[in-house]
């Protein structure tokens, strides 16, 4: 008869399956850490002085009107951010949302460079809902 080691087999399952939950568990701690990544003020942003430069942040607030710059060629986009009290130029390199234009509210996400300018690698826009109260 064939002998069999099942402790052995047994405790290769339980090893392995706590090396994935682990990998697990640590995939979605990384994940929920990306996400609940808030959003910074433009003020906010300049009050953390040099130690905003370089780092990984989101930037959010409301699209200055007037200063729109699009080139279609080159996918550049270049507009201002505002929170009522300070502004932030941003650079962006990609499609135009539909829904981007003056006044309205956005969130990037990118880095903050040392001259001043916030360089987006992510543009998303807060579209009005049809369903929100009308003043």
């Amino acid at each position: 008869m064939m002998n069999i080691n099942f402790k052995s087999k047994k405790s290769k399952f339980i090893i392995a399956g706590v090396i994935i939950l682990g990998i697990i568990g640590y995939l979605t701690y990384a994940g929920i850490r990306d996400t609940k990544l808030y959003y910074l003020t433009p003020n906010e942003i300049v009050n953390m002085g040099n130690s905003a430069y370089g780092e990984r942040l989101r930037l959010g607030g409301i699209v200055m009107d007037g200063s729109i710059e699009y080139d279609a060629q080159t996918m550049i986009l270049k507009f201002d951010v505002t929170d009522g009290t300070t502004s932030l130029p941003v650079v962006y390199k990609g499609v135009l949302p539909d829904t981007f234009k003056n006044g309205v509210e956005v969130v990037v996400e990118g880095t903050y460079a040392s001259n001043g300018v916030f360089k987006a690698v992510t543009l998303l826009t807060k579209c009005p809902s049809k369903y929100e109260p009308k003043s």
